[in-house]
């Protein structure tokens, strides 16, 4: 496991970390706990639920402990999801639910993450002609759906659109616009999208 990892709860951070490890300085002030107990670790997730607490930091030698711990609050779901490229270098973002997204959905049974990223961007964009590329980044974000506790784990890729086709939102899926976005104006966009996406688009190296 590759960390820091950064879960949102609520959009407040939960980071999951090295005790060496060097956190960007927003991180200073956080409530910081070592080797937490299972205890302390489900009052941090409490506390960021409720927005008690703006973010957290857990530190451990053994983070993927930690990282177990966490997850043993939730039911983990996997999916899979792209960030995709024009010809020209625009980045396409669709308006889903209030905020800026990109294409991502839940890996189906037996099927690869590679696959599942392609099928999800093709059903929620209508874009067919995609080519896959590496893998950025791993984002974890936590939303309830019917009294669950839902951890997603999303695996994000390059995607470059190689055809000629419009975009058509999948309605049924709350998509209502799907916008190519020029990298300079990524910035205004990321003002009104989610932490882990404004994390996959920074990962990819563009500059907000």
């Amino acid at each position: 496991m590759e960390t820091p990892v950064n879960i949102y709860i609520n959009e407040k951070p939960l980071v999951i970390a090295n005790l060496q490890q060097h956190l960007p300085p927003a991180f200073t002030a956080a409530t910081t706990l070592f080797s937490p107990s299972d205890e302390e670790v489900a009052q941090t997730i409490r506390l960021l639920e409720s927005g008690e607490l703006p973010m957290a930091v857990l530190r451990s030698p053994a983070p993927e402990t930690v990282m177990e711990q966490v997850k043993s609050h939730f039911t983990e779901f996997v999916a899979a999801g792209g960030l995709i490229t024009s010809p020209t270098g625009e980045v396409l973002l669709m308006f889903r639910r209030g905020k800026w997204d990109m294409p991502k959905g839940k890996q189906d049974e037996g099927e690869s993450l590679e696959a599942c990223a392609l099928r999800e961007v093709q059903e929620e964009t209508g874009l067919q002609n995609i080519r896959l590329g590496h893998l950025i980044t791993e984002t974890w974000h936590y939303y309830s759906l019917k009294d669950k506790k839902i951890l997603k784990h999303s695996y994000w890729y390059r995607m470059y659109f190689t055809g000629t086709e419009l975009t058509v939102p999948q309605i049924e899926e709350d998509i209502m616009d799907i916008q190519w976005i020029r990298p300079d104006n990524l910035g205004k966009y990321m003002q009104y999208s989610y932490q882990n996406i404004v994390d996959v688009v920074t990962k990819a190296g563009y500059k907000l």
